[in-house]
């Protein structure tokens, strides 16, 4: 029991403040709302979280390099549509066409490093250009029209609960944020993205290869947005073009409230599980409380705020 408690504070170190928060959320919702506090409502966040944590993982090294990425949401659209279009209109088996949309959203990521790396155009410019033109061909490559119908594995993966309560889809998320955890907390690649957000020149210096490590980052970024993208198709059994819109917002919520500074250098995997978290529990109480998507987001601006907020003034402590 002692070197679970030990292994799960290295895990969780630093992060102590919003697993906190996440407790009192928690425990708020079970007392304003009767449906909350289920097994069956807890299920349903961990749906819910799933698309938008795999994101959160490509996002957290973005911003732990000191960047941005505003087209995640986008992304996440176009794999989708791409997905279908290539099963739809040129009959694609339709395992090679969520490959071919996976690589897709890889391509959109690897052209967003190179803007950033080797055009020099800023993260926040060059990602949202992206966000615009991933959005554009999602919807050119349809005419804007909804793509379903899909074979029953595909909606299986979603549906099909394993032990009783995971499907695939919880465990693809899993399985990436374990791999990703381990990456960054043990592997020597994934310390020098803390490197490079520190400080580019003397990362560069060292001999990091920051301009490579950068377009690597952005690409793997792209890509886990193309996974979620098909994992969204499963669960809704459908492609929409308009699918993932405003997700980057929240996607960078979850990785700020999770402790990454959006200076660089700062930021995890488990902090970023979770802020994911509690954006996903924040949504679900204010739904079974009633309050509108409007409110909803006014309540995430709020976090985000008081996350940032937070970090400037740890900043200033220092």
């Amino acid at each position: 029991m002692e070197n679970i408690i030990n292994f799960t504070k290295r895990v969780f170190r630093g992060t102590q403040g919003t697993f906190l928060g996440l407790i009192v959320l928690t425990i708020f919702f079970s007392l304003a709302s009767p449906y909350f506090f289920s097994a069956r409502n807890f299920i349903n966040i961990l749906d819910q979280v799933t698309v938008l944590g795999i994101m959160a993982l490509g996002m957290t090294a973005v911003i732990i390099i000191g960047g941005i990425d505003l087209s995640v949401g986008s992304i996440l659209a176009l794999s989708m549509m791409v997905t279908g279009w290539v099963w739809d209109a040129f009959g694609v088996p339709l395992h090679y066409a969520c490959l071919i949309g996976i690589f897709i959203g890889s391509i959109a990521g690897l052209i967003n490093g190179l803007l950033v790396s080797y055009l020099k155009l800023p993260a926040f410019i060059a990602t949202l250009a992206m966000l615009s033109a991933a959005r554009g061909l999602a919807n050119i490559f349809t005419d804007g029209k909804q793509i379903y119908g899909f074979p029953e594995w595909l909606t299986n993966l979603s549906v099909v609960r394993h032990f009783g309560f995971i499907p695939v889809t919880m465990l693809v998320f899993i399985f990436l944020t374990i791999l990703c955890w381990f990456l960054l907390k043990y592997r020597k690649e994934g310390r020098n993205l803390y490197a490079i957000g520190g400080n580019p020149e003397v990362a560069r210096l060292s001999g990091i290869n920051v301009k490579g490590t950068t377009v690597v980052v952005y690409t793997i970024s792209g890509f886990l947005s193309g996974i979620a993208g098909i994992l969204l198709t499963a669960r809704l059994n459908t492609c929409v073009p308009q699918a993932g819109f405003t997700y980057e917002l929240d996607v960078i919520a979850a990785v700020v409230i999770g402790g990454a500074s959006l200076n660089g250098g700062v930021g995890g995997i488990a902090g970023t599980i979770v802020g994911v978290f509690i954006i996903g529990v924040l949504r679900n109480g204010l739904n079974l409380l009633g309050f509108s998507p409007f409110v909803q987001g006014v309540v995430i601006g709020a976090v985000i705020v008081f996350a940032v907020a937070l970090d400037t003034f740890k900043k200033k402590e220092r």
